[in-house]
């Protein structure tokens, strides 16, 4: 018998107003009225199978993301969080996070957000630059995304805001100024992380150019150093939080604990007492979720695969990986990866200690060389 991780739930909207050009995620452009009662009806039906899954196991953290969530009227956000909590048991220090969307926030449905039991709040803000906005096909300006900050710190102080670099014609004063007006606001959390052009996106058709490599490494470096000085902890190559502000949910993931996956197109990762390991994928097609096909696959995770996706999450943190924690999530001996070890210390990218690996900060910085390594 294996100790089970943590689990956290993942909740899928799949409707954005617009679909921005480098968005690769499962979501649809709400042209039309968005069937929320009949959505969240089907995202209970597919909680309540999930759960025959995990056991009775307390879920400690909760993420609606999408797609923009926050389309959704507070009465339908309401029901689904009423809805989970008379299905399952939930932590009681459970952290709530919803994302949204500058654009489509009405502050009074965040009111009643928060009165639900949302405790965290993301906004995707990417860029104060109203001109940048523009090209990355954002449908907000730099005075609504500045308003909705402000809103939004008058309702809770838990707050992440999600900013990029390496945008599309941006400059290095461009990336600081971005950082300069987000630490002026002190939010409790930023996400921060480099625009990439993934396949089967508008962005990657059009062959959209992004800065030269050496630009984004000068932003990534000096935007390191001032949000260090600001007093924000790096604690995630894309994550900065104020202290005891880090996202628990995405720490969960990053540490290798479980997650059931509801909604279209979500992922989930399941973890039996028996040690076996199991990946869930929802439906991607709306029409089909909405008729009652929730599963798409699910599937055993092999152990030579496990041990390549639980270095792919535990060496993003800025924290050493303890050895036991390892024995712990993958249920064997580390004795059994010494050989790919030996390489990752050669290279350079870790250092050995008795009870823990830790990445160099070469280690950090080709990080897919590194996980290379442990692929099989």
């Amino acid at each position: 018998m294996c100790k089970l991780p943590p689990i956290s739930l993942y909740i899928h909207i799949p409707w954005c107003s617009k679909k921005c050009g480098y968005c690769d995620f499962n979501s649809y452009v709400s042209k039309e009225i968005i069937p929320e009662k009949k959505y969240i009806e089907h995202l209970l039906k597919d909680f309540e199978k999930d759960l025959l899954l995990i056991s009775k196991r307390e879920i400690n953290t909760i993420f609606i993301g999408g797609g923009t969530p926050s389309l959704l009227k507070s009465s339908s956000i309401n029901k689904l969080i009423i809805g989970i909590k008379e299905r399952a048991s939930i932590s009681h220090t459970a952290e709530i996070s919803i994302e949204a969307n500058p654009k489509t926030m009405e502050y009074k449905r965040f009111i009643d957000y928060k009165n639900s039991g949302i405790n965290r709040f993301s906004l995707g803000i990417q860029t104060f630059n109203s001109h940048l906005l523009k090209k990355i096909e954002r449908t907000y300006d730099s005075k609504e995304a500045i308003d909705a900050i402000k809103e939004t710190k008058k309702i809770i102080d838990n707050i992440n805001l999600d900013l990029m670099y390496g945008l599309p014609g941006q400059r290095l004063e461009d990336a600081l100024l971005d950082l300069k007006n987000t630490i002026q606001h002190n939010p409790s959390h930023i996400s921060w992380y480099q625009l990439g052009i993934e396949p089967n996106t508008v962005f990657y058709s059009k062959k959209i150019q992004l800065p030269h490599e050496d630009l984004i490494f000068k932003m990534l470096v000096q935007g390191e150093k001032l949000l260090k000085q600001s007093g924000y902890q790096r604690y995630e190559i894309s994550s900065y939080s104020k202290p005891n502000y880090q996202c628990q949910h995405n720490l969960n993931y990053w540490n290798f604990g479980d997650y059931i996956g509801i909604g279209c197109g979500a992922h989930g990762k399941i973890t039996q007492k028996n040690g076996k390991m199991f990946r869930t994928v929802k439906n991607k097609n709306i029409n089909d979720f909405l008729d009652g096909n929730y599963l798409n696959s699910i599937n055993q995770v092999l152990k030579k695969d496990q041990i390549f996706e639980y270095f792919m999450n535990v060496f993003r943190l800025y924290q050493p990986v303890f050895k036991k924690h390892f024995r712990e999530k993958i249920n064997i001996n580390e004795m059994i990866i010494e050989k790919k070890i030996a390489i990752a210390i050669k290279k350079g990218f870790l250092i050995n200690k008795m009870n823990y690996w830790n990445t160099t900060k070469k280690g950090k910085f080709f990080l897919n060389y590194l996980l290379e390594i442990f692929l099989d």
